[in-house]
């Protein structure tokens, strides 16, 4: 039997800053341009994520969040700038040598995208089939395992059809931790749930950084969810970042976009400065589904 979710002492994700030491950035998006003509998107972005943290970035609608998600996967590729993961530059590989790099990345859909001709169980094995050579059993323990950890027992048998929305994110999450990930993205991962069940999966985005030491990355709207779950926001806006701290550090930021967006309060100056990222079509997130 298998012994899933249980990083050694010597794995780069079991590892720990000890002392006064910084970690290094386990991702680097250093100086990114990225446009779809003539609207610029990303504009000279730049971030690091560190391991072990939950970062989650915020920002009005068509500020480039999305699209950098797409970049630290690969499936967007910058028009200059560079992108790092666990120190190598990645932006330039083909998609043979990502390969291995999407494999050490989870990714929560907004909508799940689970398969509706599956049961949760083959939902779940579906990763392991394509991407490991573990046998039957091993896989069936694996998804068991995975589904344990989000609070889901005794669906493995069902259908998404037959699932509240809650469960389906569950079933979802569950997808993307299978394959033991270094990073799990969210992208709006409470959007679609009542308070209640949003805030059972704000409890689940802890537990797997306490309990499996991953790195997580969030893309949401939900500023509840944001000041939960956060050890540091983001905050972008017109395809670069305007305030970078904890929330408390954004609540106390003068800067007035800051504060429209916290407050939910419109002002026409800042739609403007937004308006020029909104873009048309675009590679779905779900084009790279493990």
């Amino acid at each position: 039997m298998t012994a899933p979710f249980e990083p050694s002492a010597t794995s780069p994700r079991a590892q720990a800053p000890r002392g006064d030491r910084s970690p290094l950035p386990l991702i680097r998006l250093v100086d990114v341009q990225k446009s779809f003509p003539p609207l610029t998107v990303l504009d000279g972005f730049n971030l690091d994520i560190y391991p072990s943290q939950t970062t989650v970035i915020l920002g009005p609608s068509g500020t480039g969040k999305s699209v950098m998600l797409k970049h630290i996967v690969g499936l967007l590729r910058p028009d200059s700038g560079q992108i790092y993961f666990d120190g190598r530059r990645i932006d330039q590989w083909n998609e043979r040598e990502l390969k291995p790099v999407r494999l050490q990345i989870g990714l929560l859909f907004q909508m799940g995208a689970l398969f509706d001709s599956m049961t949760v169980e083959e939902n779940l094995e579906f990763p392991m089939i394509e991407h490991t050579t573990l046998s039957p059993a091993d896989r069936k323990d694996r998804a068991a395992h995975a589904l344990e950890l989000v609070d889901l027992a005794d669906v493995q048998d069902k259908l998404p059809s037959q699932l509240s929305g809650g469960q389906k994110k569950r079933v979802a999450l569950a997808r993307a931790i299978v394959l033991q990930p270094r990073v799990v993205l969210y992208d709006e991962p409470t959007t679609g749930l009542d308070p209640i069940r949003a805030d059972g999966i704000n409890q689940l985005i802890i537990k797997l950084k306490d309990q499996l030491n991953v790195t997580s990355i969030v893309v949401t709207h939900d500023l509840t969810s944001a000041r939960k779950v956060a050890d540091r926001v983001v905050m972008l806006t017109g395809g670069k970042v305007i305030a970078d701290g904890p929330y408390s550090h954004l609540e106390r930021s003068p800067d007035p976009r800051v504060q429209h967006f916290l407050r939910g309060e419109y002002s026409r100056e800042d739609d403007t400065a937004t308006e020029s990222t909104s873009i048309g079509q675009r590679p779905a997130l779900t084009d790279v589904i493990p």
